[in-house]
């Protein structure tokens, strides 16, 4: 069923419905290529295990991060509507009851994972306060007649657990397709009335005030892309209805909450808006890398290049924070694949129980390893030769390896959050206002080597007394999480310094408060001539080599400190041996998949067709293309030819036909549009 070439003539092929799909287990691919081994499917469960327990953190984080704002909403909701439930004044209710109460939720530019948190809203509002929760999008409503329609249908979905009388009622409306206001509002009156029904009861909510009149949420997603007159008539009707549905809407907000003003203009925003602020993208992929990377908890990890791929789409394409744990996902699966010491990268407890069970070959890797090699070099001849023969000692190696990497990931993690502390209020934030920024600059090389180092140090030995006692505060929160056995000492000294300068506050404190009346004296006979001579003569001082004072003695204490634990703690992570074992490395893996190119895809499809195909028919060491290749790969190799006119006769001498005998020989390539290429091709 197989021809050779387009040209020779056209051929259709029906589907056949009766052949079925063979699907293979997703651990049948660990199975194949580079992931050859005896241990593929260990690879494999430990790759699952791995990415389950990280997945699981970033879902606890987006519930957590979003449970400030989902409370924020139950709190406005609860306010809403209290006319409709008290209505206690006729004066004040006939105000109020034209205000739609409104949420603006401004969830930033990230829309990619709007959906996301619209989903756990949904949710949460239909377990929690009604079951009438609508969510509307600008492509799915044109116009008002879709918009009722889609608020209708949903509406009344969400009603499955009526009596029989009232779904009769239903589809029989449905039936005439004649949705408005007036018509919800007679659904919600039938609905609302029969609570005697034991599935309505426990379907409306669990609030008692909300037991007669459950409000109807309105979730509109991208309030930016709906059209302005169509919102505005929604907004006009919806708000004529107000005595009789308690609705409230929420705007789904990527931009500003300015647009609302510029999309409703004041004779329309007839609504109670409240603004509600969700966590900046930035700042959750911030929290998530602080839980997924800077940790011990997981053993993967990303080396510099492969970090920077990922957070330059996040910060030049998409801000999504989903997309960024794809992309880790797929760095997960890509070194689990690859690298055959993978099994190694688990639990320390579980990874001692591996070592001892390592085959020959897997010792064999871990002897090729990069890291291992150069540990090898610098050892004792008897070493050597033992690291290279004796597995039992080369398991031993490896078990202590594997320790100190835990140990230094422990130690490195730490100081680097310190480091971060002191330098994060910098100005112009020499190594980074961000900790992934730094964290970057750490994997890359010595810290202490680059050029912004000792310009940070010199600012901090600036810092004032206040604003050091509260970074050395942060700092002593850190190091108070479990630290390793080298690191004990660290929070005895950061509780020394702290106590030194607050005995320096108590000291000064008792000076000033004893020379303070001789002092405002002084002050008041100074004249604005003298007070600045004053301060000429006092910055002579300082310039020149006075002694300097209690405290600036102490700040410099605390800075050599802190470059002391940097320079022997935040060494990059290739220094160590076997980090290949937790490593991902792979940076180019991840461009070519998550970065797009189709330009070149395409030129690569069409000029070298067995990169795709995997046909040996294709396959050839020149650059020419054999004449098996598909049409359009002959016709592009005969336009980068010639651009203009593609010769016919050229193309059956390709294909091996014989000459055409028709007049026209030469397409005027150049002349066609891009559609009639299209099809010729």
């Amino acid at each position: 069923m197989a021809t050779s070439s387009v040209s020779k003539g056209c051929f259709v092929f029906k589907p056949d419905f009766k052949r079925k799909k063979v699907s293979f287990p997703i651990a049948d691919y660990f199975n194949e290529g580079e992931s050859l081994s005896e241990d593929s499917k260990l690879r494999f469960d430990t790759c699952q295990l791995l990415w389950q327990q990280m997945k699981s953190e970033a879902e606890e984080l987006q519930e957590e991060l979003n449970k400030n704002l989902f409370d924020s909403l139950i709190e406005f909701l609860e306010k809403s509507h209290l006319e409709f439930r008290k209505k206690s004044t006729k004066w004040n209710y006939q105000i109020k009851c034209r205000e739609i109460p409104t949420a603006a939720l401004v969830l930033g530019v990230n829309v990619t994972d709007h959906d996301l948190t619209f989903k756990g809203l949904t949710e949460m509002l239909r377990d929690t306060v009604t079951p009438y929760v609508v969510s509307l999008q600008a492509k799915e409503c044109p116009d008002v007649k879709h918009i009722l329609q889609k608020l209708a249908s949903q509406l009344m979905g969400c009603c499955i657990d009526m009596e029989s009388t009232e779904e009769e009622y239903v589809q029989s409306s449905q039936r005439k397709m004649h949705y408005s206001m007036a018509f919800l509002s007679t659904w919600y009156k039938s609905v609302t009335q029969k609570t005697s029904s034991e599935s309505v009861k426990k379907k409306i909510t669990s609030f008692s005030h909300w037991k007669e009149s459950p409000p109807i949420v309105i979730i509109l997603k991208d309030i930016e892309s709906f059209s302005t007159k169509v919102l505005q008539d929604f907004i006009i009707i919806s708000s004529q209805y107000l005595h009789e549905l308690p609705i409230v809407l929420v705007f789904g907000i990527a931009t500003s909450p300015i647009i609302i003003h510029r999309l409703l203009p004041q004779a329309v925003s007839s609504l109670c808006i409240e603004l509600l602020q969700s966590l900046s993208c930035k700042e959750h992929l911030a929290k998530l890398l602080d839980k997924l990377l800077l940790t011990t908890r997981f053993p993967f990890k990303l080396n510099e290049k492969a970090l920077q791929v990922l957070t330059n789409i996040f910060l030049y394409h998409d801000f999504s924070v989903q997309n960024f744990i794809k992309g880790l996902q797929l760095a997960i699966l890509e070194h689990f694949y690859s690298q055959p010491l993978s099994i190694l990268c688990c639990d320390l407890p579980e990874a001692k129980k591996r070592i001892h069970s390592l085959s020959e070959d897997q010792c064999e890797s871990i002897r090729r390893l990069p890291s291992f090699m150069r540990y090898v070099e610098k050892q004792t001849p008897e070493k050597q030769v033992a690291s290279l023969t004796d597995e039992r000692f080369l398991k031993e190696e490896t078990l202590r390896f594997l320790e100190d990497l835990h140990s230094y990931h422990e130690n490195f993690f730490l100081v680097l959050k310190c480091l971060h502390a002191f330098t994060s209020s910098l100005p112009k934030y020499p190594l980074g206002r961000q900790i992934r920024e730094l964290y970057c600059a750490c994997l890359e090389k010595n810290i202490w080597e680059s050029q912004e180092y000792e310009p940070a140090l010199q600012l901090l030995r600036m810092l004032a007394k206040d604003e050091l006692m509260a970074i050395l505060q942060k700092c002593l929160e850190v190091c108070k999480s479990p630290p390793g056995k080298q690191f004990g000492g660290t929070v005895e000294k950061l509780q020394e310094f702290l106590v030194q300068f607050q005995k320096l506050e108590e000291t000064e404190s008792n000076e000033e408060e004893n020379g303070s009346g001789s002092q405002q004296k002084g002050l008041q006979k100074t004249d604005l001539y003298h007070l600045q001579k004053s301060l000429l003569e006092m910055k002579e001082l300082r310039s020149s080599n006075k002694k300097q004072t209690k405290f600036e003695v102490q700040r410099d204490r605390v800075v050599d400190f802190i470059d002391n634990l940097v320079r022997k703690y935040l060494s990059p992570p290739d220094t160590q041996t076997l980090y290949e074992v937790v490593y991902f490395t792979g940076a180019h893996i991840l461009r070519e998949h998550l970065n797009a190119a189709p330009r070149i895809a395409l030129h690569t499809a069409l000029n070298n067709p067995y990169h795709y195909l995997k046909n040996q028919a294709l396959k050839s060491e020149d650059d020419s293309i054999p004449n098996v290749a598909p049409d359009i790969c002959i016709a592009y190799k005969l336009h980068l030819e010639c651009s203009r006119l593609i010769n016919l006769v050229d193309w059956s001498e390709e294909l091996g036909m014989e000459k055409p005998q028709s007049v026209l020989t030469t397409l005027t390539w150049r002349s066609w549009s891009i559609e009639e290429k299209c099809m010729w091709l």
